[in-house]
């Protein structure tokens, strides 16, 4: 099968169908329409076999992934998902791995209402990477850089859970029957919070999503808005699921250091914490209120309680 007979058969009406692509899949460009208004909001990740996931991983999973970690980089800017890109990169055409991984894609793409609109196909190392763009109204793109001393952070959901699947996966963690599926779910198949990171876009100052762990994604804030932070690690959402299979020792690295959470991150001004009480009830989405930003530019100050507590951090770092 050549290069132009895979992407006709796999990928030519992949998500769903928007009427503002005006040229998709097919030529040598997409061409799109920007609504007047808004800003164009652009996102790239990419995803190796052996690196960030295992090659005898469901492709179904694998394409579902790929695309809910770039939507999510546009929910944490409070984007609304519209075009992707895919550039696939495969040691040899398997079209049951093509066609499992081309059904996951599709079916998450069409969930966020994305379409795809090009990309490239090319022989090699498994390598997945997919650029995302989605729009915002002009001027209300959520950054890591607006944190401002005594915003209160917080986070969705629970955190650790997709960290705890890995371990699962790896033989190195056990899990009772009873949480395998969801936290296998977890790992596999993440959410991105759309609607919520639309919705915070006039309550937040600052946002991101955790993808590297909670320890190092919240210092990119702190370094884009010259501030220190406070984490009560005591606050800090856990499942049940992580609860019952681990000791507080690791379910705090999980927490903390874990990543692939894909939950988002995000600070709050004092004067607006009523207004997100009010915006969060109609979207069901647990949100922590984990600690506040502090003054000293880069200090990151962990405690349990009114205890410090001490840790040892850990984390995913590329090209070490």
């Amino acid at each position: 099968m050549g290069e132009f007979e895979l992407i006709s058969r796999y990928f030519s009406n992949s998500g769903a169908r928007r009427q503002d692509a005006a040229i998709g899949v097919g030529d040598d460009g997409a061409v799109l329409q920007i609504r007047d208004g808004y800003d164009l909001v652009v996102t790239t990740d990419t995803m190796v076999a052996g690196t960030h996931f295992f090659p005898d991983d469901d492709p179904r999973a694998l394409g579902h992934k790929l695309v809910t970690v770039n939507v999510s980089d546009l929910a944490a800017m409070g984007a609304e998902p519209a075009w992707l890109s895919l550039a696939l990169t495969l040691p040899a055409v398997d079209e049951d791995w093509l066609a499992a991984f081309s059904a996951g894609l599709h079916e998450t793409a069409e969930y966020y209402n994305c379409q795809l609109v090009g990309g490239d196909t090319t022989r090699g190392p498994m390598s997945l990477t997919m650029i995302a763009k989605g729009i915002v109204p002009r001027g209300k793109a959520l950054t890591r850089s607006g944190a401002k001393v005594g915003d209160y952070v917080y986070v969705t959901g629970t955190l650790g859970d997709a960290a705890l699947g890995l371990k699962l996966c790896q033989g190195l963690h056990e899990v009772s029957k009873k949480h395998q599926t969801h936290i296998l779910q977890r790992f596999h198949y993440p959410s991105a919070r759309v609607a919520l990171g639309q919705a915070l876009r006039n309550i937040a100052s600052s946002a991101m999503d955790l993808s590297d762990g909670l320890y190092s994604d919240i210092q990119h804030i702190m370094k884009r808005s010259d501030v220190g932070a406070s984490i009560d690690v005591s606050r800090l959402p856990l499942s049940q699921a992580v609860k019952d299979s681990c000791d507080q020792t690791t379910a705090m690295q999980l927490a903390l250091s874990g990543g692939e959470d894909y939950e988002l991150l995000f600070t709050v001004p004092e004067a607006k914490r009523g207004s997100l009480d009010v915006l969060l009830s109609p979207y069901g989405t647990p949100v922590s209120c984990i600690g506040r930003i502090t003054g000293v530019a880069g200090k990151l100050e962990l405690k349990h309680g009114e205890q410090p507590f001490s840790y040892q951090p850990t984390g995913f770092v590329h090209f070490v």
